[in-house]
């Protein structure tokens, strides 16, 4: 009885395979819609998508287009190539603007863009176009049941953002240039308010104040070493009890020290 329901498996992936090469190769196009379908339904997307390309040009404007958009995009997207998938996305909510698969579209072309973007280390130009795309989704659809997952992507990619900054400032005190570092953080302090990496940020902006005012010529010293007063003040004003107060609280009488100088 195996040998007999396991001949039967074989004989019918053989008769699948057949089908589905033969519709590579017909000209019937009701014919290979058919096993194009079939092939997504049964998740070969793969298969699905080399046949959808073949009926796409011919299927614009036709009563089944509609179908077969959002079954290529689907397939697409199911097999990971999100750059395809978001275009294709896009182009079925363009194209079909009433389909009761809009909405979904939107959401998955938007979040597809999300799939894009690469760890906070490398370049960061999918991350802001993937954010682009999913606020404009949430600017269209702000009643959308797929609006807590567009937002929570959000957060992730702005999450990639703020450590980018933030890293990219600290590389600059890393390697000792100071005024750079000192802007940065600045700007990142501003760009995110919010952000867990304000103590740090707080502090090493304190750090890049003081080793530039410490190492100062003496026409610029006493002006820096009051910059550098300040961030210490901000520092502490921001968590009296930071994990840096000790090494702050020395950097700090190094600094009370210095300035007493000017005022003599």
């Amino acid at each position: 009885m195996k040998k007999i329901v396991s001949l039967l498996i074989v004989v019918v992936l053989f008769c699948s395979c057949s089908d589905y090469q033969k519709a590579l190769k017909n000209e019937d196009v009701a014919a290979k819609f058919e096993i194009a379908t079939k092939m997504y339904e049964a998740g070969k997307y793969n298969k699905a998508i080399r046949l959808f390309e073949q009926l796409a040009p011919t299927y614009r404007g036709k009563p089944q287009a509609e179908k077969l958009f959002y079954m290529f995009s689907q397939s697409y997207y199911k097999t990971k190539q999100y750059y395809l998938a978001g275009y294709q996305f896009e182009s079925f909510v363009s194209g079909y603007p009433r389909s009761e698969k809009v909405q979904e579209a939107a959401f998955l072309g938007a979040f597809s863009y999300s799939k894009l973007s690469p760890i906070y280390s490398l370049d960061q130009t999918d991350t802001v176009k993937a954010l682009e795309k999913l606020q404009a989704f949430i600017d269209n659809y702000p009643n959308s049941e797929y609006l807590p997952q567009a937002n929570a992507a959000v957060q992730i990619l702005n999450g990639k953002l703020e450590k980018k900054a933030y890293e990219n400032a600290k590389g600059y005190n890393t390697i000792s240039d100071y005024k750079s570092a000192l802007i940065a953080f600045d700007n990142f302090i501003a760009d995110f308010p919010g952000t867990p990496f304000k103590e740090d940020a707080l502090f090493y902006k304190y750090d890049s104040a003081y080793q530039l005012a410490i190492n100062s010529v003496p026409s610029k010293m006493q002006e820096r070493l009051n910059v550098a007063k300040a961030a210490y003040n901000n520092l502490i004003k921001f968590n009296s009890a930071t994990k840096y107060k000790k090494q702050a609280d020395e950097m700090n009488a190094r600094v009370e020290t210095d300035l007493q100088k000017f005022t003599k």
